[in-house]
């Protein structure tokens, strides 16, 4: 795929799709995080002289224009996060619109070195529809079409997939910043390869923990589906979050693994609380000392020291999800620790370290080491499609549109 970085943008209208979905109540935005990590885009397509127009869902209004969902919060936002960082030229029109007049009027009137954000894509159907036609009208606004969110690229939405066909199309530097980290980490790695895979349900992750069995060198299950990897073995796991059922799951899991020389790390002790609160009493036991009315909430002591022993021999490690119930204290222990190595090693050995998922970064914040990783990505659903070894519209449409 191309990248928005060789091309010609000066005095040029460049679309670019961005995530801009962030938390807002009452009409303040909460965390800008997302706003923050695609500044670096607009700063450099504005140095480059582009007239840059901005596209974003945001929320679910499913076709409808619902004003609690309107991105002009986001437009305000941007401009002073802009101004912050010296671009006092970079004024940001709103328009009230995504596709017709209004969204004419606010690109008509950019100067080379502007900005312009257009109202939500999911006010019209067309969006999630990714409809032929609602697409031509938003490549109407822009003489050159860039995806800059993966975390949008896993639905063919007219945004992400039917505009690539519409406009010559880029990749966007955040994008391409992603898809290099998430190859480096399963497509192409060095190797010997980790994925630690964390989380409460083995049913949410069956596709994740079958590819991934085939392709890495090691796998640590950690979180509650952990203990339906022990029941499945024989293990009574007491009155632990488990899933019986997918037992069968469980053992074509462990064939994949067998077949590809892929080694499935399992914890050999446990921390056991009689109730799932916040300062329960708890014990450190071995598998054989589960008590019948035990929840297990957290990898033991010496699974953890195993889980960093065999992290330390390795080049590269994927991670996505907790080791326990991290949130609850004193129940994050085992993912902490487990993190603070895996960051350790990324500082002193390069270790190359990704991670992803809503649970995974906030564990990493958590534990201080988020700024040791190599690549943490925020594209949740995107990124767990990618570890399932899923297409995504939205970068086959770069790899094969305009």
């Amino acid at each position: 795929m191309k990248s928005i970085a060789t091309a010609d943008v000066a005095g040029k209208r460049v679309l670019v799709r961005a995530d801009l979905n962030v938390p807002v109540r009452d009409g303040e935005i909460t965390d800008a995080t997302r706003i923050e990590r695609f500044l670096p885009t607009v700063k450099d397509l504005l140095e480059r002289g582009a007239k840059v127009v901005i596209m974003s869902h945001f929320g679910r209004p499913k076709g409808k224009n619902v004003p609690e969902m309107s991105l002009l919060p986001v437009a305000t936002k941007l401009a002073h996060l802009l101004k912050d960082r010296h671009l006092l030229n970079a004024k940001v029109r709103f328009a009230e619109n995504c596709i017709g007049p209004a969204a004419q009027k606010a690109v008509g009137e950019l100067e080379n070195g502007q900005v312009a954000l257009l109202e939500n894509l999911r006010f019209h159907e067309g969006e999630e529809n990714n409809d032929e036609a609602f697409a031509k009208e938003l490549a109407q606004l822009g003489d050159i079409y860039v995806n800059d969110a993966f975390s949008c690229s896993h639905r063919a939405h007219a945004s992400t997939h039917a505009i690539a066909w519409a406009l010559p199309a880029y990749v966007g530097p955040s994008m391409k910043a992603e898809l290099d980290a998430l190859s480096a980490a399963l497509d192409d790695p060095k190797r010997p390869t980790c994925a630690v895979v964390g989380g409460a349900k083995v049913s949410t992750k069956i596709p994740v923990l079958t590819n991934l069995a085939r392709k890495m060198d090691m796998l640590i299950i950690g979180g509650g589906m952990a203990n339906t990897f022990l029941h499945a073995q024989g293990v009574a796991v007491g009155k632990s979050l488990c899933e019986p059922d997918f037992a069968d799951e469980v053992h074509k899991i462990n064939a994949a693994a067998q077949e590809s020389g892929c080694k499935i790390l399992l914890p050999v002790d446990v921390v056991v609380a009689d109730e799932f609160r916040e300062g329960a009493h708890n014990v450190n036991c071995d598998l054989d000392q589960i008590d019948q009315n035990g929840m297990i909430l957290d990898a033991g002591s010496k699974t953890v020291e195993m889980y960093k022993e065999h992290l330390g021999t390795c080049k590269t490690v994927l991670w996505n999800g907790p080791l326990g119930a991290f949130e609850i204290e004193p129940f994050g222990v085992g993912t902490f620790e487990l993190a603070r190595e895996a960051a350790k090693l990324s500082r002193e050995n390069g270790l190359i370290s990704v991670a992803g998922g809503g649970d995974t970064v906030s564990a990493l914040n958590t534990a201080g080491v988020s700024e040791d990783f190599t690549y943490i990505s925020t594209a949740g659903g995107a990124f767990l499609e990618w570890l399932e070894g899923r297409e995504l519209p939205g970068v086959v449409a770069l790899e094969i549109g305009n």
